[in-house]
């Protein structure tokens, strides 16, 4: 009698240990995939400061430009102020597209990253 009783704290034990070991597992993967998001974040977010510093320059140098052409300050830079209206009518219009998607496709291939990489392996 004493077989099956073994058994069954053994099986117990093991089915324990298995449930631990895939909460480890789980918790490992999750903290894998925010790590990744972090550093895409973090790195897109360097790369839109460098960007915005060069614009921002070129725009000082660009208004300079129109000053030169049109003989007014206030035209030159309105030319430029303009340019940015455009494009923040043209941000607006089109946000869907252009930011929404692109940042919602960027998470959704950083979580699922590691299914693509095991169907690649098993086929």
């Amino acid at each position: 009698m004493k077989a099956p009783e073994n058994f069954f704290k053994e099986a117990r034990k093991d089915i324990d240990e298995f449930i631990q070991n895939n909460l480890l597992l789980l918790k490992l993967q999750a903290v894998e995939k925010i790590s990744k998001l972090v550093a895409v974040v973090a790195a897109g977010l360097l790369v839109i400061l460098f960007c915005f510093f060069i614009l921002f320059f070129l725009s000082i140098l660009g208004g300079y430009y129109f000053t030169d052409l049109t003989g007014s300050t206030y035209l030159g830079f309105g030319i430029i102020a303009a340019f940015y209206i455009l494009l923040l009518t043209l941000m607006i219009v089109f946000r869907k597209k252009l930011v929404d998607q692109f940042i919602v496709n960027t998470v959704i291939n950083i979580f699922f990253e590691a299914k693509k990489e095991n169907t690649r392996h098993e086929s």
